[in-house]
């Protein structure tokens, strides 16, 4: 029951000082808050089970070639037969294409992202139906019906979680041709890897799946491959004999496996592939708010002593009444415990809209962290951190002894007073220290994020709309596929308000997949020094296509109409290009042609093309650009529409939408008109992982820098607080208000400067720890240092300017006489 009165006496005391209930209670809240928030995300997106059965047998096979730059391939279906035969350490292998799948038949018809799968692909998965069922070996094969399996996300949103759904005929138009199928299943709620898919079909459903050019083109690279650990393997053992078999094979086709491309295959567990890019964030931002955790303690640790130290008349005559040790410390841990008591509620409050906020953040890189809702099992967790904190808060301060309770008294404890100032300041170095390191971060991400924003891309982003408008081909000849684009082209074009009008291979920034295509070609009068063919990106795009993005012509013209098929087939290339293949001399008239293995299975010619113009390097594929690589095509010569328009508008892009949408559905209702946006809005959709990158760590370090100042300022009251005899004794001697002031300020900033000092080491030390291990992250550099070195000791300077301006105003008589 004692206890509890301490308890009780504890809050009566507190609310006469509620600014610092208030402030420790807050401080405490956002380092308990912002670790039960961020290890909820960490448990949830890397800790937490999949939910696919028998996860630590489930593997995930991948290729690369960083000589053709290539650091995740796919598999061709021959290469797939190849590995997959007479394994013995994986027991079964499943495979997935991704693909793009225009879908009519559920709702508004419209392009979603979708997977084609063999019939094995699901049991290796280890994933089981919500509603109805899944796709088997008798899903296989030619002869095989359409058959459509729905992810659990797209049933319960787009179809809001219909199951009548089940048998529901459905037409999936693609680039090679529709096909009918029918919706068999629901698939449990999972992780879509390695793309974000909505429908998953059988391989019936893709006519170029069933082609020769995919079952037999070694070269012809589109499906990734999953696989099961064999009873007692390990994964050791499966990548030892994957390495073994894929040697065998790229020994017996040197023509396809050359030396110099360096082509090798590696194997993982799928839990690990699946949390790869978001690991290193989530673990940096779990150490962030650690960093966070330890600045607030030591600044509660701060504000506590400081008044203990102001008690310590009270305690010592508590002490000389009679009080022991025990007593002492326990009321001291009543107030503890309702000062983190209380930092542990308003912790919980933080947390909840804390974990919404940074589960929006994760899901830029991991899908895991979707719908993410706060750990209530971690409550726990962050009551233990207050717990630990209010005791060890308690047995910080040094009390007063029973046998010489003199000092503590009459008021002049300047012996203990000066061992709890050095403590204090241990504290707020610390503080300083833990502060600088998240600012050097913080820096460095608003540094990169800074010169993205800054970089002005080669062409016009902002008046120009991209549209996609997927192939539909059903029930029309190629020519009359054509013909539609052709018309939609027009009629866009005499709409009012409309400069340019043109379609091109993919949206700049947005479209991954495509932009990143590129094939071997060889050209008229150039050699590579190692006697290789050269490398370029490959795009199809019409006549304008350049003019729209107020691009010019360094010599040469435009595609025209009569650049069709069965014309003299010619080409575009980029500058850095031209240089590349013909320094100092004239690209244009040269021919090229392409040599790459692969162009035979996606029906382009290896005909030789004359180069009719030359365009400034136009990267479509990073912020930042870069030397284009790039060979231009005509979409009459090629491939035909390739499902991207491209308007640019005189004024506002985004008033030409209905407008656009309209004329289309005018020539087709089923048409998609879809993800129209201008090309700034893109760049800066592109752009958001590195704003939220800034955003997050730039807020800790905001909150860090705020709690090191309170803790600054503390230590600096106290200070001028005990020194008021010798502030008032210097002046009786004749030091002026300017002297004291200069005292405190320089105390303040000496506090801030070890704390920076200490920064800097412990930051290069664990800059260089974390450069061993991981690869991809931005290293500080001194800019980063210094702005964060500038920011802590103005930050400083600030916080020691109001006790140093209360220290100015002492009066010397009035300080003497109180002593």
């Amino acid at each position: 029951m004692s206890f509890f009165r301490d308890l009780k006496i504890a809050v009566r005391s507190l609310a006469r000082v509620p600014a610092l209930w208030i402030t420790v209670a807050l401080t405490l809240a956002l380092g308990i808050g912002a670790n039960a928030a961020i290890f909820s995300v960490v448990r949830a997106v890397l800790l937490r089970p999949l939910a696919n059965r028998d996860e630590d047998t489930l593997l995930y096979l991948r290729q690369s070639a960083p000589g053709i730059g290539q650091d995740n391939a796919a598999f061709s279906v021959p290469e797939i037969q190849d590995i997959g035969s007479g394994l013995k350490s994986i027991k079964e292998l499943g495979t997935f294409s991704e693909v793009d799948f225009t879908v009519v038949g559920l709702g508004t018809p419209r392009e979603i992202p979708a997977g084609v799968v063999d019939g094995h692909y699901f049991e290796v998965m280890g994933l089981r139906p919500v509603l109805g069922r899944l796709l088997t070996p008798a899903d296989d094969g030619p002869n095989a019906a359409g058959a459509v399996v729905l992810t659990y996300h797209f049933w319960r949103t787009s179809l809001h979680s219909d199951p009548s759904v089940i048998g529901k005929a459905v037409r999936l138009e693609g680039p090679t041709g529709a096909r009918p199928a029918t919706v068999v299943g629901v698939l449990e709620p999972s992780v879509p890897y390695p793309v974000a898919t909505e429908i998953i079909a059988n391989i019936v459903t893709s006519p170029h799946h069933l082609s020769a050019t995919m079952v037999t083109g070694r070269e012809h690279r589109m499906t990734e491959v999953f696989g099961r650990l064999a009873p007692g393997a390990s994964v050791d053992n499966a990548r030892a004999e994957l390495r073994s078999v894929y040697g065998a094979m790229v020994a017996a086709h040197p023509e396809v496996y050359k030396p110099e491309d360096h082509f090798k295959i590696d194997v993982t567990r799928m839990h690990e592939q699946i949390n790869s890019r978001a690991n290193t964030i989530l673990w940096i931002l779990f150490a962030a708010s650690g960093l966070l955790f330890v600045i607030a303690s030591s600044n509660v640790a701060n504000l506590v002593l400081a008044r203990t130290v102001r008690r310590e008349p009270e305690l010592a005559i508590r002490s000389a009444l009679g009080g022991s040790t025990a007593v002492l410390r326990r009321s001291l841990l009543a107030e503890s415990l309702v000062l983190c008591g209380s930092g542990a509620v308003a912790a919980v409050a933080l947390a909840i809209p804390m974990v919404a906020v940074l589960g929006r953040y994760a899901s830029r890189f991991s899908v895991r962290a979707e719908e993410l809702a706060l750990d209530f099992s971690l409550v726990w967790f962050g009551i233990g951190l207050a717990l630990i904190a209010a005791v060890f808060l308690a047995f910080i301060p040094r009390l007063p002894s029973a046998n010489a309770p003199q000092g503590g008294l009459t008021g002049r404890g300047t012996r203990v007073a000066g061992g709890s100032s050095r403590r204090l300041r241990i504290f707020a170095v610390t503080q300083i220290a833990a502060s600088f390191l998240l600012l050097g971060g913080a820096c460095v991400l608003m540094k990169t994020l800074f010169v993205l924003k800054q970089t002005r891309p080669p062409f016009d982003s902002a008046n120009v709309l991209a549209v996609n408008l997927p192939l539909m081909s059903s029930g029309k000849t190629p020519q009359q596929v054509d013909e539609f684009y052709r018309e939609a082209q027009r009629r866009v074009s005499a709409l009012p308000g409309v400069e340019h009008v043109s379609s091109g291979f993919g949206t700049p920034w947005r479209d991954d997949r495509g932009l990143s295509i590129s094939f071997q070609f060889a050209a008229q009068g150039a050699k590579r020094a190692d006697g290789q063919d050269f490398r370029a990106k490959f795009r199809v795009v019409s006549p304008g296509f350049f003019d729209t993005f107020g691009v010019p012509f360094q010599e040469g013209r435009d595609f025209n109409d009569g650049d069709k098929d069965g014309s003299d087939r010619v080409v575009i290339i980029s500058q850095s290009l031209a240089k590349m293949l013909y320094p100092g001399q004239d690209a244009v008239n040269r021919k090229l042609w392409w040599t790459d293995g692969v162009i035979k299975f996606v029906g382009i010619s290896p005909e030789p093309r004359r180069i009719i113009a030359v365009v400034p390097d136009f990267d479509d594929e990073n912020i930042i650009p870069s030397p284009a690589m790039t060979i231009y095509e005509p979409i009459e010569q090629e491939q035909g529409w390739t499902g991207r328009l491209f308007v640019r508008a005189h004024q506002d892009a985004y008033s030409l939408v209905p407008a656009i949408t309209q004329t289309i559905h005018n020539l087709s209702a089923d048409q998609p008109v879809e993800k129209a946006s201008t090309l700034g809005d893109v760049r800066a959709e592109v752009l958001t992982p590195d704003r939220l990158n800034a955003i997050v760590f730039g807020g800790f370090a905001a909150v860090a820098l705020l709690i090191s100042v309170v803790g600054v300022a503390g230590v600096l009251a106290f200070s001028v607080s005990w020194r008021t005899r010798e502030f008032g004794i210097r002046m009786a001697l004749g030091a002026l208000p300017r002297n004291i002031l200069a005292i405190v300020l320089v105390e303040g900033v000496a506090m801030a400067g070890i704390g920076v000092g200490a920064g800097v080491v412990v930051g290069f030390a664990l800059a260089r720890a974390i450069a061993k291990y991981v690869t991809d992250i931005h290293q500080p550099g001194p800019l980063a240092f210094v702005g964060s070195a500038v920011v802590i000791l103005g930050a400083a300077v600030i916080a020691s300017a109001v006790p140093a301006a209360r220290a100015a105003r002492v009066n010397a008589v009035e300080a003497l006489r109180s002593e």
